[in-house]
C-alpha cells in the first residue's frame, strides 16, 4: 500500500495539479448555480458517485467500476435535461463576460455592426408603474437587454405597439383579459402581453413574494432582462436583475433601471 502511494506522488505532474484545480473550479461553479434550489441534492449525489468511481477504480474493483462508469456515461444526457435551467444560466453567464464583449468588438471592427436599438422610453414606463403602485394594480414588465426573449414573447398575445403610459395601465387593468402574465418590452415597443414565465426554484425567498415576484426572479435567472414588479397587495415596486430583487420608490425607478442596464448578471 505504501509503495502505491509513493508511486502515485512520483507520477504527479504540474498539468495534473492544474487539472485538479480546474475540475475543482468547475464543481464550485456548478455548486454556485444550484445552491438554494432543489437540484442541490442531485448535485451532491453526482459528486458522491464520481468520487466513488475514482475510489473503486484505484482499488481495481472492476465490477463496481464498470457499473458506476456505465451510470456516469449513460446518465450524462439525463443530467443535462435535469439541470437544463442551471446549464442555461451558466452558458448565459459565459456570454455576458468580457471575453464575449471583446468578441463583439472584434466583429464590429471587421465592419459587421450590431443593430442599434432605439432609446427606451423609460419615462412612460416609470410613470405607469408609479400610477399602478398608487392604485395597487399588479404588474409584471420585462425590459429586454441583449436577449430578445422571443421564446417568451411567443407564449403571450402579440401587441407590437409604441410604449405609452395609458396603454400599459389598460393592459394591467384588473378587468383586462391581458392583465395576467408578463408584458415584454423590446426595441422600445410593447411586443407582447400575458406572457408565461418560468418560476424560480429558489426555496429561500420571503413568504411575501407572490407568483409575480417568483416569475420575475425566474426569468432573470435564465436571461439578462430586467423585470419590474408592482405588488397588487401593497403597491410596492421591485426591480429584479440576475435573480436579485431591489426595492425602490417610484421616483428612483428610472435611475435604478439605467444602473442595472449597465451591469452584467
Amino acid at each position: 500500500m505504501t509503495e502505491l502511494f509513493v508511486n502515485a506522488f512520483i507520477q504527479i505532474r504540474v498539468w495534473d495539479i492544474l487539472d485538479v484545480l480546474l475540475v475543482g473550479l468547475l464543481f464550485y461553479g456548478l455548486y454556485y448555480l444550484v445552491k438554494g434550489t432543489t437540484a442541490i441534492k442531485i448535485f451532491f449525489g453526482i459528486v458522491a458517485i464520481i468520487l466513488g468511481l475514482k475510489v473503486v477504480t484505484a482499488l481495481h474493483m472492476e465490477l463496481l467500476s464498470y457499473i458506476l462508469g456505465a451510470f456516469v456515461n449513460v446518465g450524462f444526457i439525463a443530467l443535462i435535461i435535469i439541470f437544463q435551467p442551471e446549464v442555461r444560466r451558466f452558458l448565459l453567464g459565459i456570454g455576458n463576460t468580457k471575453i464575449a464583449d471583446s468578441f463583439k468588438n472584434l466583429i464590429a471592427g471587421l465592419g459587421l455592426r450590431y443593430k442599434e436599438e432605439d432609446s427606451l422610453d423609460l419615462n412612460s414606463i416609470c410613470e405607469a408603474c408609479a400610477s399602478m403602485s398608487q392604485d395597487k394594480v399588479g404588474a409584471l414588465i420585462l425590459l429586454t437587454q441583449e436577449n430578445n426573449l422571443n421564446e417568451i414573447i411567443e407564449t403571450g398575445v402579440s401587441i407590437d405597439a409604441i410604449i405609452s403610459k395609458p396603454l400599459i395601465e389598460n393592459i394591467f387593468f384588473k378587468n383586462s383579459p391581458l392583465h395576467d402574465g408578463a408584458m415584454v418590452i423590446a426595441n422600445n415597443k410593447i411586443m407582447a402581453a400575458r406572457c408565461i414565465l418560468p418560476i424560480t426554484q429558489n426555496t429561500h425567498l420571503p413568504g411575501s413574494y407572490g407568483l409575480r415576484h417568483r416569475a420575475g426572479i425566474g426569468i432573470t435567472e435564465n436571461s439578462d432582462c430586467i423585470a419590474l414588479v408592482v405588488s397588487e397587495e401593497t403597491g410596492s415596486i421591485r426591480i429584479i436583475k440576475g435573480g436579485k430583487v431591489y426595492d425602490v420608490k417610484a421616483s428612483e425607478m428610472k435611475a435604478k433601471i439605467k444602473e442595472l442596464s449597465n451591469k452584467r448578471n
